[in-house]
């Protein structure tokens, strides 16, 4: 058996490889791919050979090939159809971390089963709607708070989202694009620009990937209120300005990272427990609004390149597998 996979060849540039598949052995399932989806922040540093050295071990995804800065096949948000495998998982459509490629031998233990109510498509978000979780989980809001969420890409949309159905809160993204107030408005949260971003918050979730949006986050944060730092820079520095009322006014600064556990649930919460209740919470039809381009596998260099480059706005893009060898 044979696959297509995309492969970063090195910084700037990608390619569409065969692969030989073996036949899965007992315990194991093929599966054939649908749909990935492009995280567009990480994707694109691993693309433009952005991972620290530091970073390189712990940024491995967990079915990627090849070390960075490449060769590398990278990825994580795959949907697919199990296609062999034991009798009660064949024919299930399923959500695996598995890299961009076309068919694939994994675990049964390494897949997780989409709910009935959650189209194939939308089911690529898992890995953003499980990151929001997280982020939530850190983050802790109460009943009643005031939340902003500063960038407005895929993550702080799924983090905007979920916070929204807690009761009494008050969410506002914060965007640069005065184009993302009609996805904001189908979110059923408000949006701001930078220059109009409600202040004195009690909570501030900050996912813009840019140095200006966490200042904007320290500004807008109320007296000893928490900023959430969801955001990551890879070897990119980020300048901040922590004097004026920083220390005075008591802020806090926590990292959330998707790696781990939030501490709060470390304890009786695994990542696929965590996974599986992402996937519940796709059944809400409003997660579509972040699926906002769809490509033929054939065109995944360019429209990698393109995302990477800036060239390519919007928040998921998707990768139609269909027709793949």
């Amino acid at each position: 058996m044979r696959a297509t996979a995309f492969w970063v060849d090195g910084p700037g540039a990608g390619s569409l490889r065969n692969e030989q598949l073996r036949e899965p052995a007992p315990g194991e399932v093929l599966v054939r791919t649908l749909h990935t989806g492009i995280s567009r922040g990480t994707e694109s540093l691993v693309f433009r050979g952005e991972v620290p050295a530091s970073e390189r071990d712990r940024m491995r995804a967990p079915f990627q090939e090849g070390d960075f800065p490449g060769p590398v096949k990278y990825g994580y948000l795959n949907v697919g159809v199990v296609e062999q495998g034991a009798p009660d998982v064949v024919g299930r459509t399923v959500f695996t971390l598995f890299p961009h490629q076309s068919a694939f031998v994994v675990a049964e233990s390494a897949i997780s089963l989409v709910p009935d109510g959650v189209p194939a498509r939308r089911a690529v978000l898992a890995g953003a709607v499980e990151t929001a979780v997280n982020i939530l989980w850190d983050a802790a809001p109460l009943v009643g708070d005031r939340i902003n969420v500063i960038g407005a890409g895929m993550i702080g949309c799924a983090v905007a989202r979920l916070a929204r159905g807690i009761l009494g809160v008050d969410v506002t993204l914060v965007d640069v694009d005065a184009a993302k107030a009609e996805v904001c408005g189908r979110l059923g949260v408000a949006y701001a620009h930078p220059d109009d971003a409600p202040r004195d918050r009690d909570l501030v979730v900050h996912c813009s990937g840019s140095g200006g949006g966490l200042q904007l986050a320290l500004q807008s944060a109320a007296t000893e209120g928490v900023i959430i730092e969801a955001s990551w820079y890879g070897d990119s520095p980020v300048s901040l300005r922590l004097g004026g009322d920083f220390h005075s006014r008591r802020l806090t600064i926590r990292s959330s990272q998707v790696g781990m556990v939030a501490p709060r649930r470390r304890g009786n919460r695994t990542t696929a427990d965590r996974l599986a209740l992402a996937l519940r919470l796709l059944q809400d039809p409003a997660f579509d609004e972040l699926l906002t381009g769809d490509s033929p596998w054939r065109d995944l260099p360019d429209v990698l390149a393109g995302i990477a480059g800036g060239t390519a706005p919007g928040l998921c893009h998707t990768i139609d597998w269909k027709d793949a060898g």
